[in-house]
C-alpha cells in the first residue's frame, strides 16, 4: 500500500490514494526486449563495458600528477620494502622456494592495478592462504613418496632444481624433484581458485562474502594464526620434523616438537630469541608512536639485513648447521601451464582457498571504501582476485588476495590510488633482477620470526571475545567453535564449521524471535512491551501482539504456541470444542423442533476469552511463506470460531501482497476485506477494533 504524495480529503482525514501499477508485459515480450538490449552494442557501450572490466580505464585518465603521485610513490616504496622480506618468509609456510613467493608479489600487484576497485588494497601475498597451500602440497608431495620434512631445498641444491623446474619435461614427480613438483602443485592449486573465483564474479556472486561473518573471520583468523605459528617452531628451534596432515595436525606437531626438542639447533634458537625481542620491541614501540611517524619503520628488513650479514660473516651454515634460504636466482622461468591432472585433485581444496581469499578481499576493500568515502564493486573484486590468481599460475605463482596489515600501511604512508602497486611491483621487480642473491646467507629461523611477529594481530583478537559474549553469545560460539576446529581438526574443518555454526545461529535467531504483548504509552498513539516498561495501559479488551521477526515455516508454531501463552487462550483447542459442541447441539435438534432459548448453540458455549479482538504488529514480519501464511488463515478460522477478530497492522508491501496473493484479504486491491483486516498503525487497528465491538454491543442491546 505505497502511499501517493498527493491525498485526498475525506471527512476531515487524509486517505492514501494508491498508484495504478504498469501492465505488465507478456514474458514472451519482455524476454524479446532484453534480448534485444544485450545484443545490441553500441561503440559507447561497448568502451564502458571495458571500463567496468578494467577499472584501471576509468580513472587513471583523471590521475592528479602532482597530487596523487608523492603518496603513490611513498606508500609504494614502502610496501615494497616490507614485501620482499615478507615474500621470502612466507615461502616456508607454503612450503616454496622464495623466488615463486618474489614471482606472486610481482604478478598481483600488477594485474590488481588494472582491474582492482580499491584504491587502498594492498594484494599479495597472505599469510593463511600461504598455509593452506603448504597443506596441499605436502599432502600430495606425501602421496608421490617425495621429502616434506623441510620446506625446500638446502644450500647448494636450488640450482639443479630449478633447472628441473625450467624445463619440466618430464610428467611423473620422480623425474621433475621436490621442488619442481611442489610449485607444480601449487599452480594447479592456484588456477583452479582463480577459476572459482572469476565464475562467482561473472554470476555475481559476489553478495555470498556476506555469510562469513566478522566473528567468523575472527575465529578463522585466530586459529589458523595458532596453526601458522605451530608450522614454523621447528625453524625457530631449528629441529627437523616431518609435517603433519589430517586431523589433529597442531597436537601431532607439538608431539613431534617435544621429542626432538633436545636435537635444537642452539645457533638458530639464540638467532630467534634475538630477532623475537628486537622485532616485537619495535612492533610495540611503532603502535604506541605511529601517530608520530609519517612512515612505518621497516623493521622486518632492517632485521633480514642485519642477520643475513651476520649470518655470511659468522658461516652459521657451515659452523653450526644453521638452515639457510640459500641461493635465490634472479630472472623469470618461462611460463608453463598448470598440470590439468593436478587440477582434478586439488578442485576440492580450491574450494576453501578461493571462498578465504574473496572473503577477505572483499571485506578489506568494502571497509576502506568507506572510511575513504567512495564505493567499491563486490562482483568486480571477486573478477580482480580471481585473475591474480588466474594469470600468475601459468608463471608459476600460488594463490594471493587483500592483507591487512599491508593495506594500512599503505593508507597511513599516503596511499592515493593503485598506482602505488606498480611503485610496489618496480621494487620487487629489482629484487628479482638483481638483489635476490644476496639472501643466499639468510637463517630460516629469522624468516619464521617475521612470520611469527605478523601474527600478532590475529592473535590479539582473543581479548575481545570477553566484549564478543557480553554483545552476542551466538557470536562468540561460532568464533569460539571455528578457531578451536581449526586448531583441533584442520584449517578448512574450521572454516566449513564456522559457516555452518553461522547459518545455524541465524536459523535460530529467526525460528524463535522475541514475541511480546503492546500495551498503549499513556495517552498517545504508541505502543510498547508491556513486561519492559512500567505504566503502560493496555487496552480492554485488545490483545496486542508483535512478533519480531519473518513467519515461515520453522518458526509458525512457535509463532502460534507464544501468542495462545501471552493471550491465556489457546484457539485452536478452544475452536475445536466449540466446533463440537455445536455438531452435538445440531444432532440434537432432530427430535425437538423447537427447544427455546435454552437449547440454542450459544446456550451450550460458555465465553472463551476476555478480549474481543487480536492486533498483530507486522511492522517486524519480514516476510511470509505458504506455511506462515497457512498459520494465519488457521488461527483466523479459530478466532472467527470463537467470535474474536483478528487485525493486522503496520504490513509492509511485500507482506500484503503475500496475503492477497494467499486469499487472505480481498482479490483486488482496496478490496473492502483489505481495507477491515489491514491498518497503518497499531492505534488505528485498536480503534477500529473499539468502533467495531461497541457496534455489536449496541446491536446485541437492541435485540
Amino acid at each position: 500500500m505505497e502511499a501517493s504524495p498527493e491525498c485526498a480529503q475525506q471527512d476531515g482525514g487524509l486517505v492514501l490514494v494508491r498508484r495504478q501499477p504498469p501492465a505488465p508485459q507478456s514474458l514472451c515480450k519482455t524476454l524479446k526486449s532484453r534480448l534485444q538490449k544485450s545484443c545490441t552494442c553500441h561503440r559507447r557501450q561497448a568502451w564502458v563495458l571495458v571500463q567496468d572490466l578494467v577499472p584501471a580505464t576509468r580513472w587513471l585518465p583523471q590521475y592528479r600528477l602532482w597530487e596523487d603521485l608523492p603518496g603513490d610513490v611513498m606508500s609504494g616504496l614502502v610496501i615494497g620494502i616490507i614485501l620482499v622480506p615478507q615474500a621470502i618468509a612466507y615461502s616456508l609456510l607454503a612450503g616454496l622456494q622464495p623466488l615463486y613467493s618474489l614471482y606472486t608479489s610481482f604478478f598481483a600487484n600488477l594485474i590488481y592495478f588494472l582491474l582492482g576497485t580499491s584504491r587502498h588494497v594492498s594484494v599479495g601475498i597472505f599469510s593463511l592462504l600461504c598455509l593452506m597451500v603448504g597443506q596441499v602440497v605436502d599432502r600430495e608431495l606425501q602421496l608421490a613418496g617425495l621429502d616434506t620434512a623441510q620446506d625446500g631445498p638446502g644450500l647448494g641444491a636450488n640450482d639443479s632444481a630449478l633447472n628441473a623446474s625450467a624445463t619440466w619435461l618430464a610428467l611423473g614427480p620422480q623425474d621433475c624433484g621436490r621442488d619442481c613438483y611442489a610449485i607444480r602443485v601449487a599452480t594447479a592449486l592456484t588456477l583452479v581458485a582463480g577459476i572459482y573465483q572469476v565464475l562467482m564474479g561473472v554470476l555475481r556472486l559476489g553478495f555470498m562474502s556476506t555469510y562469513l561473518s566478522p566473528p567468523l573471520l575472527d575465529g578463522f583468523a585466530m586459529g589458523a594464526s595458532v596453526t601458522i605459528l605451530t608450522s614454523q617452531l621447528k625453524h625457530l628451534l631449528g629441529v627437523r620434523v616431518p609435517r603433519h596432515q589430517g586431523p589433529g595436525m597442531v597436537l601431532s606437531t607439538w608431539l613431534s616438537l617435544l621429542r626432538s626438542a633436545s636435537q635444537a639447533n642452539v645457533c638458530d634458537v639464540v638467532t630467534s630469541a634475538v630477532c623475537l625481542a628486537v622485532l616485537l620491541a619495535a612492533k610495540e614501540l611503532s603502535d604506541r608512536y605511529r601517530h608520530h611517524l609519517k612512515v612505518p619503520l621497516p623493521v622486518e628488513l632492517v632485521v633480514i639485513v642485519v642477520a643475513t650479514l651476520v649470518s655470511h660473516f659468522g658461516q652459521f651454515h657451515e659452523r653450526f648447521g644453521s638452515s639457510v634460504a640459500g641461493h635465490i636466482p634472479t630472472g623469470f622461468l618461462a611460463p608453463r601451464v598448470p598440470d590439468p591432472e593436478l587440477m582434478w585433485r586439488v578442485a576440492r581444496d580450491a574450494v576453501s582457498l578461493a571462498l578465504v581469499g574473496s572473503a577477505f578481499s572483499i571485506s578489506l576493500a568494502e571497509m576502506f571504501a568507506r572510511s575513504h568515502s567512495y564505493s567499491v564493486r563486490a562482483n568486480q573484486e571477486l573478477l580482480a582476485t580471481g585473475c591474480c590468481n588466474l594469470v600468475p599460475a601459468f608463471f608459476h605463482c600460488f594463490a594471493t588476495s587483500a592483507t591487512l596489515t599491508k593495506s594500512l600501511v599503505k593508507t597511513a604512508t599516503g596511499c592515493r590510488t593503485q598506482v602505488s602497486s606498480l611503485v610496489s611491483a618496480a621494487v620487487v621487480l629489482l629484487v628479482l633482477l638483481a638483489l635476490a642473491p644476496l639472501f643466499r646467507d639468510l637463517q630460516r629461523c629469522v624468516l619464521a620470526c617475521v612470520i611469527v611477529v605478523s601474527l600478532r594481530g590475529a592473535l590479539r583478537k582473543v581479548g575481545d571475545l570477553p566484549q564478543l559474549w557480553r554483545l552476542s553469545q551466538a557470536d562468540a560460539l561460532v568464533w569460539v567453535a571455528t578457531a578451536a576446529t581449526c586448531v583441533l581438526v584442520s584449517v578448512e574443518a574450521g572454516l566449513l564449521a564456522g559457516v555452518l555454526l553461522s547459518l545455524l545461529s541465524l536459523v535460530g535467531r529467526t525460528q524463535r524471535p522475541h514475541a511480546v504483548l503492546l500495551a498503549r504509552i499513556g495517552g498517545s498513539a504508541f505502543y510498547e512491551d508491556a513486561m519492559e516498561f512500567e505504566g503502560l495501559l493496555p487496552e480492554p479488551g485488545v490483545q496486542v501482539f508483535r512478533f519480531a521477526g519473518p513467519l515461515y515455516y520453522a518458526n509458525k508454531d512457535f509463532f502460534l504456541r507464544s501468542l495462545y501463552s501471552l493471550t491465556g487462550l489457546d484457539a485452536g483447542h478452544a475452536a475445536a470444542r466449540r466446533r463440537g459442541l455445536e455438531a452435538g447441539a445440531h444432532k440434537g435438534d432432530g427430535g425437538s423442533k423447537d427447544l427455546g432459548p435454552a437449547g440454542t448453540t450459544s446456550a451450550l458455549v460458555l465465553s472463551a476469552a476476555s478480549f474481543h479482538t487480536v492486533v498483530i504488529d507486522c511492522a517486524p514480519l519480514l516476510f511470509l511463506d505458504v506455511a506462515g501464511l497457512a498459520a494465519l488463515q488457521g488461527l483466523r478460522q479459530d478466532y472467527e470460531t470463537l467470535g474474536i477478530a483478528l487485525l493486522l497492522a503496520c504490513c509492509s508491501p511485500s507482506v500484503r501482497d503475500t496475503l492477497r496473493r494467499g486469499g487472505f484479504l480481498g482479490e483486488e486491491e482496496g478490496d473492502t476485506a483489505e481495507e477491515e483486516q489491514l491498518f497503518h498503525s497499531v492505534h488505528s487497528a485498536v480503534q477500529a477494533a473499539r468502533a467495531r465491538h461497541r457496534e455489536l454491543e449496541a446491536a446485541d442491546s437492541s435485540l
